[in-house]
């Protein structure tokens, strides 16, 4: 079973960039082109980063093997970005057995478990092969890795999680993202979750510090 609207290329799972911490990878590289590295969006997405900011957004489906690969890179990758990027996941709902995930990273999100638990969500899904088909499921699995199953039914079922859960298909949609995982920059751009779209990224960065 494939999420993907379009072929993505697959990434090695603990694939790693090729250059240290940031800008310096572009040194070392070509710069991207628009239509082959990257997309340009037609109309600018919404971005919530405040002003001074840049927003590099992750587009991901905890059912989809390309992003549990990519995961590991992802991660590490978010802890080198420099103080003026803010990095934001957004699970998205390509089909309807993807909600109950969907809605459960929203619910993490809100009891600040997302740091201990998204790895490991990744792990039962795609390792340990554990149904989430339904929330019943899903409150199990979280009471066992120690999180208070009331408080997470809570946030599962509350408006908060629906609202966000209906703006992830809004920016989904705003960036015209056919495949996961994917990554959106600043409202105006869209590359690969892959190695090579992280230093896509961040020439798409340098290139907005700039001014350009």
């Amino acid at each position: 079973m494939t999420m993907n609207r379009r072929d993505f290329s697959r990434v090695a799972a603990g694939a790693a960039l090729v250059a240290s911490p940031w800008m310096p990878a572009m040194a070392q590289a070509a710069k991207p082109v628009a239509g082959k590295d990257y997309q340009v969006l037609e109309q600018r997405a919404q971005v919530d980063a405040p002003a001074g900011k840049i927003e590099v957004v992750e587009f991901f489906s905890y059912m989809c093997p390309h992003c549990n690969a990519f995961e590991p890179t992802f991660a590490a990758w978010t802890k080198k970005v420099p103080k003026d990027v803010v990095v934001r996941r957004v699970p998205v709902h390509f089909l309807a057995n993807f909600e109950v995930l969907q809605r459960m990273y929203y619910a993490m999100e809100a009891m600040n478990v997302v740091d201990k638990l998204h790895a490991s969500v990744f792990n039962a899904v795609h390792n340990e092969r554990r149904d989430f088909s339904k929330v019943a499921l899903a409150a199990d699995w979280i009471a066992a890795q120690g999180v208070d199953k009331a408080k997470f039914m809570e946030q599962f079922n509350s408006f908060s999680a629906a609202t966000k859960a209906t703006k992830a298909t809004q920016l989904t949609n705003a960036y015209r993202v056919d495949g996961v995982p994917s990554l959106g920059v600043a409202g105006r751009f869209l590359t690969e979750g892959t190695a090579k779209g992280l230093a896509v990224v961040e020439a798409l960065v340098a290139d907005i510090k700039a001014g350009h």
